[in-house]
């Protein structure tokens, strides 16, 4: 996973509350057996409507998607954040996410981002109006700027979230940071039981 520090962009305004994860990503996609080639079927039975957001040029390119509440809800499949990442998002923006969507989002690096109902609300209605907005988010200080707007907010992040996403540490990333301890146990082992090699 890489590093995520700063994510600065556009955005495309997604004006719906309670999108579940069957919505972002239809069950029909999980069929497939790799983790790439998602993003084609991001929103795959709304974006057959030709006026739904995705379709819309004057959003293309963006890297922020801006969400009403709720966003996530639904069943774990993790597939939901890869179709998103492979779209090319890097950050969502949501007044609230589902739990395990969120959980899934920072583990994969993509930045889950929760702002009060007040910002989210000022945020979506800006993007609306001008799908030019340049909006910043960083990650070390916590905070989403969008100055066209005159937005400037803060939102919540677990620390050692914080610190997986700044290291860009997915699992298996942090389970390396004790390559040296993992050696040394394994090769106290007893010669007759399994090994790793």
């Amino acid at each position: 996973m890489q590093p995520v520090r700063i994510v600065s962009g556009t955005a495309v305004p997604l004006d719906r509350s309670d999108v579940d994860t069957d919505q972002i990503i239809p069950s029909d996609w999980l069929k497939r057996v790799e983790r790439t080639g998602f993003g084609q079927g991001l929103f795959g039975e709304w974006r057959d409507d030709r006026d739904f957001v995705l379709n819309k040029p004057e959003y293309a390119g963006a890297v922020i998607l801006v969400a009403g509440p709720n966003f996530g809800v639904g069943s774990s499949r993790e597939h939901a954040v890869w179709a998103l990442m492979d779209y090319g998002f890097q950050a969502v923006v949501a007044p609230r996410f589902g739990d395990i969507f969120r959980n899934n989002a920072t583990k994969s690096g993509l930045l889950p981002v929760q702002l009060d109902a007040e910002a989210a609300g000022a945020l979506m209605r800006a993007v609306l109006a001008d799908p030019a907005l340049d909006i910043t988010i960083d990650v070390e200080r916590r905070t989403l700027s969008a100055p066209g707007a005159g937005i400037e907010a803060s939102f919540p992040l677990d620390p050692f979230i914080q610190h997986r996403l700044l290291e860009g540490l997915d699992d298996i990333g942090l389970t390396l940071r004790h390559r040296d301890d993992i050696d040394r146990f394994e090769g106290g082992r007893p010669a007759w039981m399994p090994t790793s090699a």
